[in-house]
């Protein structure tokens, strides 16, 4: 199980960027994809996830209105689209999998509990 992220780059406050996922080893129709950051000298935090299942979506509340989550299924890739970035929103943004943890809220309360990880890519949003 693999799972790559990337989009990731220095934009200004207000601006967008499209994280991409491509997960390695297993399809989209059998694990949730959570998208996870961490920004420097804080704890990981739960940004969204999106369902095997049936597609339905978390968000945490920091980022509900502005990110949004989606899946392409044909490609097995997992999109996350940041529209109207603040400078907070600067961390290292991780996509995940579990196997059998659900797309939840608490998924994204429990980052511990998410036991594949890829290597991240690093969003900066300058003031």
């Amino acid at each position: 199980v693999q799972l790559q992220a990337s989009g990731g780059g220095l934009v200004q406050s207000g601006g967008s960027l499209r994280l991409s996922c491509k997960p390695s080893g297993f399809a989209l129709d059998y694990y949730p994809i959570g998208w996870f950051r961490q920004a420097p000298g804080k704890e990981r935090e739960g940004v969204s996830c999106i369902s095997s299942s049936d597609g339905s979506t978390y968000y945490a509340d920091s980022v509900k209105g502005r990110f949004t989550i989606t899946r392409d299924r044909a490609k097995n890739m997992v999109y996350l689209q940041m529209l109207s970035l603040k400078p907070e929103d600067t961390a290292v943004y991780y996509c995940a999998t579990d196997f059998e943890t659900p797309c939840s809220s608490s998924m994204l309360r429990n980052s511990y509990a998410v036991d594949y990880w890829g290597k991240g890519t690093l969003v900066t949003v300058s003031s």
